[in-house]
């Protein structure tokens, strides 16, 4: 039988024990971190990879599946609010991995740098089905520098009247950026909503156009 006594002594011996291991620096939990993502990759348990990326426009939450990136999300959109949605949709089995994600972030540092003007990187596009889909596979096409108006995304999507399900299709984009809703207006030429903010459209808009 366990005595009030004993436990006293193994909370001694376990505090000792752990005062007998030198702190992690950061180089070390770096390493360890890492060992976990490839442990986990390659037992095949690392569903969603994610990390933050600091931009002019506040800083990005990317995701990505094994697949590619599946989403980008603003600080609008509250990144563990997203990060809990994807747990629920696609996998609770997430991890903070900067390795899946350092080509998608390196290409986005070149995008904002005014470098880049397409993304080469794998895109996953499981979260978008039906006429959304469709919108986005037309929205992929909107070269850098243009803009398009939503009634002429619905044309080009076969569905002319289907304007407003345009603006909800932009307005759900998974991967805001790589996907360039930002290059839909309207037909009047004034800006539209953006999951970022106008302000930020307006500005993505006008570091293309120059």
């Amino acid at each position: 039988m366990t005595t009030p006594a004993d436990l006293r002594d193994d909370r001694r011996f376990a505090a000792e024990l752990f005062a007998a291991v030198p702190p992690l620096d950061a180089g070390d939990e770096l390493r360890l971190h890492e060992r976990l993502e490839d442990d986990a990759a390659s037992a095949g348990l690392l569903d969603l990879a994610y990390r933050t990326l600091d931009t002019p426009y506040g800083q990005l939450l990317l995701v990505a599946t094994p697949e590619g990136l599946v989403r980008v999300a603003f600080e609008l959109e509250d990144h563990d609010v997203v990060l809990a949605r994807l747990a629920t949709t696609i996998s609770p089995r997430i991890l903070r991995s900067t390795r899946r994600l350092d080509e998608p972030a390196r290409e986005l540092d070149e995008y904002f740098a005014g470098e880049r003007r397409r993304f080469d990187v794998p895109v996953d596009l499981r979260l978008s089905r039906g006429f959304r889909r469709v919108v986005l596979d037309h929205l992929r096409a909107v070269r850098y520098g243009a803009t398009t108006s939503y009634a002429s995304l619905a044309a080009a999507a076969g569905s002319p009247s289907a304007v407003r399900a345009v603006g909800t299709a932009c307005a759900t984009n998974p991967l805001p950026i790589v996907v360039p809703c930002h290059r839909v207006v309207r037909s009047d030429g004034t800006i539209g909503q953006y999951l970022g903010g106008t302000e930020t459209k307006r500005a993505l808009l006008a570091m293309e156009s120059a």
